[in-house]
């Protein structure tokens, strides 16, 4: 067996299992935050705060994060950055008081970050013809958000809500220690040697990398929102127990990040835009469904009034639900192939500024929803609100590409990109 195969599956393997934990304890309060809103008496605008505290964190940290994983290696900052979390994660079980919650969860928030660290250090172990797989492999870690909504309210119903955070610390240091031990390190990946923090965010020049943060805010930010927003959806809409409740939000979770390695190799063989392009069009359509909200009509009849209800059901509702987490999943792995693709040798830059816009879109979006939930009284207002979103970034994907490009086979660049090659070290993607 080829040892340089074996290094990429074992480095593969490892670093999607720590983002996987990673991914589950940023997602952590969107079980968690539920026996917290009912303890500390929380409206739907703080609940949506708590949940939503720790992607802030992980998302502002994704940019310099991805610059430190170029110059220094993935595996250093990587194994560092889920040690620093072990301690504040912790705390989290002694906390009394909102305001510490909402502390303790932006330092928790610290392990969203290892999204950029590990996809660079991914994808510059593989050529370009197999990056979109291994890429979605990666990504397949935002399972995590399933694993949190099976595991937490187990460790809940077996003791208090406090179980939680201590034996998630205890999973996320002995996983930093396995990481080290078996992952490895090539010092000719590293790249930008030389060039500092500017001359990197020359990057954010390209009107590509801004497109790409919008459809990253969607299928990355929707996904996290509504990862974090299940949940208690369920229990406020139909009434399920937090068990139940956990367990068909996974419905959505799960193949959202599962099936991200199959939008990679779909990625890879048909090409990032027409992954993309169709990935919003079924969003669209799912959400403009989602956004009804349950009705009563009285319609008057020659035999008086008829009273109608028009809604979705728990059966129809977690099926729409479904449908959206694949199709996001496959969107996160075409987003980070268009990337692969236009930026070979500053992607650790370049997906930190997109990760961050991903981040952001999960940080906002669940804090409009409670505010949204508070002021309308109508809870799918938050697909209402996505619905409009994506529409926004249907409408700038049409009149950016898909007019000027053909829709089907491999894209190369719109145009020649005078950004992929800032920054170039020794190093490039694949070597």
């Amino acid at each position: 067996m080829n040892p340089l195969h074996v290094r990429q599956g074992v480095v593969l393997g490892m670093s999607t299992l720590a983002f996987t934990i990673c991914f589950m304890i940023w997602m952590m309060f969107a079980v968690l935050g539920v026996p917290i809103k009912e303890l500390l008496d929380l409206n739907e605008t703080q609940f949506g705060l708590l949940a939503a505290t720790p992607v802030l964190t992980g998302s502002l940290v994704r940019l310099p994060l991805g610059l430190l994983a170029d110059r220094f290696g993935g595996r250093s900052v990587f194994f560092l950055l889920m040690l620093v979390c072990v301690l504040p994660l912790y705390l989290i079980s002694h906390a009394t008081a909102y305001w510490q919650f909402l502390v303790l969860g932006l330092f928790v928030g610290l392990a969203g970050g290892s999204f950029s660290v590990g996809i660079a250090y991914v994808a510059k172990w593989f050529d370009k013809d197999n990056q979109g797989f291994a890429m979605g492999v990666f990504g397949a870690g935002n399972a995590g958000s399933a694993v949190t909504k099976f595991l937490a309210p187990a460790l809940i119903a077996a003791g208090s809500w406090q179980l939680v955070p201590q034996v998630f610390s205890a999973m996320l240091f002995i996983t930093a220690l396995l990481f080290w031990w078996f992952s490895a390190d090539d010092k000719t990946h590293r790249s930008a040697q030389g060039a500092n923090l500017r001359e990197q965010l020359q990057a954010l020049k390209d009107p590509a990398v801004w497109r790409y943060c919008q459809y990253y805010s969607i299928v990355f930010g929707g996904y996290v929102a509504l990862a974090l927003w299940m949940t208690q959806y369920y229990v406020g809409e139909y009434g399920f127990s937090l068990q139940s409740a956990a367990l068909l939000a996974a419905c959505f979770s799960l193949p959202g990040g599962v099936l991200r390695a199959v939008g990679g190799w779909m990625s890879d063989r048909w090409g990032a835009q027409s992954v993309t392009w169709w990935v919003l069009w079924v969003s669209w359509v799912c959400l403009f469904l989602l956004s009804y909200p349950q009705t009563q009509l009285q319609i008057q009849t020659l035999n008086g009034p008829m009273n109608l209800h028009i809604g979705l059901n728990p059966a129809l509702f977690t099926a729409l639900l479904f449908i959206i987490g694949i199709a996001f999943a496959f969107g996160k792995a075409s987003v980070f192939k268009y990337i692969a693709n236009d930026y070979p040798d500053n992607m650790g830059a370049v997906s930190g500024i997109v990760g961050l816009a991903g981040g952001l879109g999960g940080f906002v979006l669940p804090i409009l929803f409670g505010a949204l939930v508070d002021l309308t009284g109508v809870r799918s207002s938050a697909f209402m609100l996505m619905y409009g979103v994506v529409w926004v970034s249907l409408i700038w994907m049409y009149f950016s590409e898909i007019r000027k490009r053909p829709l089907l086979g491999k894209q190369p660049p719109a145009t020649p990109n005078p950004f992929s090659s800032i920054a170039q070290g020794d190093n490039h993607v694949g070597s």
